[in-house]
């Protein structure tokens, strides 16, 4: 049986899809991204509403979460607001090394831990899992000097406490909260991830839900990618991106090292040759991690480009393309050297061997998992 809390939002999704999909077995093509209705926002999650999309809470003024986590490309970054990958910080040049993954459906993640099996670490938040969970995550960029660059949480407190809705923090979280600092400041991260915990992160309403539950056909090109996508012989997508049940993430939470090159149009690393992001491998302090991400879910992922960690694939199709031939014998589409060689996974992908007409297929079925389906 689901977590009472995945049970919750897959009543919602059916919600959604039965409101938009009025039409029965449509093989319509996914369509780009609708808002769908979503039940009404408790308090604390429309508090986090207002925090999440304030730019004033910046230093200087001008970047908020929505920034980079836009509900129009799937709750991650814009491609306009982008430079080689990576977005720009509050402070014009100043860029960190990573794109910025999707907040949808990050709720799901689990708490840390570490699964002797995979024999790596399992949940968090961020590419890397050094947050536990959505309130750490949210606390992060108001202070890193490549995101909204405040200088410590008073700063950030002394402008919630002078913001519109401060009456309403008050009341959520005591009448005195801005007389504590961090007690104000985990408070704001908590409403940030109540709002992150709402339907509109997580609405369940792309054309594969409504495929799996009876209410909508995929075409033959997205049922042939699907079969792609779930065959061990051919994509193997299915081993990270699990696809199957009545709510299916399309991730495990888990992290690889899949070979990704250096993207070396990111601004930190020009003039910088030796600099090299280990991913976990810094957090755990441990080389053998060095190069490994997390695993993202694919749900939206056609909104969500560019691609990969730092941002190196503009295109569904070099995804697809690279992690068909990547470890093939003699580097038959001349992919760049990956940025952490010695750790990279070659055993379970890079050698697909799958046609120019499969990668298509594949391509179509990722379509699919685009929110707001609505049929024509």
């Amino acid at each position: 049986m689901l977590p009472g809390y995945q049970r919750a939002y897959l009543v919602t999704g059916m919600l959604i899809l039965m409101v938009s999909c009025s039409i029965e077995n449509s093989s319509s093509p996914a369509t780009a991204y609708s808002p769908v209705p979503v039940p009404d926002l408790t308090p604390e999650q429309l508090l986090g509403q207002e925090i999440f999309s304030d730019d004033t809470l910046s230093e200087p003024a001008g970047q908020s979460c929505a920034s980079c986590h836009d509900e129009g490309v799937g709750f991650a970054s814009p491609p306009a607001i982008m430079t080689g990958g990576v977005s720009e910080g509050v402070v014009p040049g100043r860029f960190g090394l990573r794109n910025a993954p999707t907040a949808a459906y990050a709720l799901f993640s689990p708490l840390p831990f570490f699964d002797p099996e995979p024999g790596t670490l399992v949940g968090g938040q961020f590419l890397d899992h050094r947050a536990a969970d959505l309130e750490e995550q949210a606390r992060g960029p108001f202070l890193n000097p490549d995101e909204m660059a405040n200088p410590d949480r008073a700063t950030v407190v002394n402008k919630l406490r002078n913001r519109p809705y401060a009456d309403r923090f008050r009341a959520l979280y005591g009448a005195d909260v801005f007389a504590d600092v961090d007690r104000a400041y985990v408070a704001m991260s908590r409403a940030i991830a109540a709002y992150e915990r709402s339907p509109e992160f997580s609405p369940f309403s792309s054309k594969f839900d409504a495929y799996i539950r009876g209410r909508a056909n995929l075409s033959p090109a997205e049922l042939r990618g699907l079969a792609v996508f779930r065959d061990p012989l051919k994509g193997n997508c299915e081993a990270c991106h699990l696809s199957t049940g009545d709510a299916p993430l399309f991730t495990d939470f888990t992290n690889d090292n899949i070979g990704v090159p250096r993207n070396l149009t990111i601004p930190a690393y020009a003039g910088n040759p030796t600099l090299v992001d280990r991913g976990l491998g810094a957090v755990l302090n441990d080389a053998q991690y060095d190069g490994r991400f997390k695993v993202q879910t694919l749900r939206n992922v056609a909104l969500t480009a560019p691609y990969m960690h730092n941002g190196v694939f503009t295109t569904l199709e070099d995804v697809v393309r690279f992690y068909n031939t990547a470890c093939a014998p003699g580097n038959p589409d001349g992919w760049d050297a990956p940025e952490v060689p010695d750790t990279r996974n070659c055993n379970e992908l890079g050698n697909l061997k799958l046609s120019d007409q499969e990668i298509a297929d594949l391509v179509a079925f990722l379509h699919t998992l685009t929110d707001g389906y609505l049929p024509r």
